[in-house]
């Protein structure tokens, strides 16, 4: 049986229970005051489905109210669809095949995708490299930065650094404006412990900020090591993966990302690898994961306008 044959991609009523049951596990909750004792369901004719009302501040709501979905005239079960799609490709969906597949119009399609990210977003602070764990670091570039002018080598080219803990199979993604250790050296200390073995290429800017770490092992990429002959730990090929389903994703599914959203896209390839089936997560739960992000995420479509689709 397909996974989309599941009734709540299909059904709304279905749709609303399987929401609910995510995002109020121990019985409806008021999004406006935090009420939870009297609650009630509204039973009218003209009554829209899933309305609740509540006891203490008279105010009615959904589930949707204070999540992604909320103000969306879209069924609750195409949301549920394209959360799936999205959570369960591993390059990525595009909107135009979103677009396609669900039937709604393309700028409703790319607005979705960036909603669902919103809910891919990890606000996880744990440092990397707890308990002397290695912790790969390298940056990558992609597209155009705005306004610069195309020339040889990265420069003109929007940076991407990322950091991989091998020990817990996770990834941080986010975007910089620059490479200079000025930059990146306050990034690697707020996200590494200090016992970390810090693992990079043999770039500068990395030189000074390993000394902060109890190792800091270097790969020579210039001259074609790719694994220290001394320590076969020493190496970065686990982000190199990382960034080759990136690249694979952004260049060939979506094709362009302004740099305005590319912080969503991050998250969005951040999240699918962090629960991965190598992490023992499939597409089902990976997408149950995704769907308990979804509060206090809502984002407007005003504050993502103008963007290139």
């Amino acid at each position: 049986m397909s996974a989309l044959s599941a009734k709540h991609f299909h059904d709304e009523r279905a749709a609303y229970r399987f929401v609910e049951a995510h995002v109020w596990p121990d019985g409806p909750v008021c999004p406006h005051c935090g009420g939870f004792s009297r609650i009630y369901d509204l039973k009218g004719k003209s009554t829209r489905m899933g309305v609740r009302k509540c006891g203490d501040c008279r105010k009615p709501f959904t589930v949707k109210v204070g999540t992604i979905f909320e103000a969306s005239n879209v069924k609750l079960h195409l949301w549920l669809q394209a959360m799936f799609l999205l959570c369960s490709s591993k390059k990525g969906f595009s909107a135009n095949q979103l677009h396609r597949t669900l039937g709604v119009t393309l700028k409703t399609a790319w607005f979705m995708a960036h909603r669902i990210r919103e809910a891919m977003r990890s606000g996880d602070l744990a440092p990397f490299g707890v308990g002397g764990g290695a912790v790969e670091a390298d940056e990558t570039y992609i597209g155009r930065e705005p306004g610069k002018p195309v020339k040889r080598a990265f420069h003109h080219k929007m940076k991407v650094f990322t950091l991989v803990d091998r020990e817990s199979g996770r990834a941080r993604s986010m975007v910089v404006d620059n490479i200079r250790p000025a930059t990146l050296a306050p990034i690697i200390l707020e996200n590494l412990a200090r016992e970390a073995r810090l693992m990079t290429d043999e770039a500068g800017h990395y030189l000074a900020v390993g000394r902060e770490f109890a190792q800091h092992g270097v790969v020579r990429h210039g001259q074609d090591e790719y694994v220290s002959t001394e320590d076969r730990t020493i190496h970065t090929n686990t982000i190199e993966g990382y960034f080759s389903v990136f690249k694979k994703g952004t260049k060939g599914v979506y094709q362009h990302c302004s740099k305005r959203h590319l912080h969503r896209y991050l998250a969005e390839y951040d999240f699918r690898y962090n629960e991965r089936v190598a992490n023992g997560v499939n597409d089902v739960e990976r997408t149950s994961r995704a769907l308990s992000g979804i509060v206090g995420k809502r984002l407007k479509y005003r504050d993502s306008f103008p963007a290139a689709v």
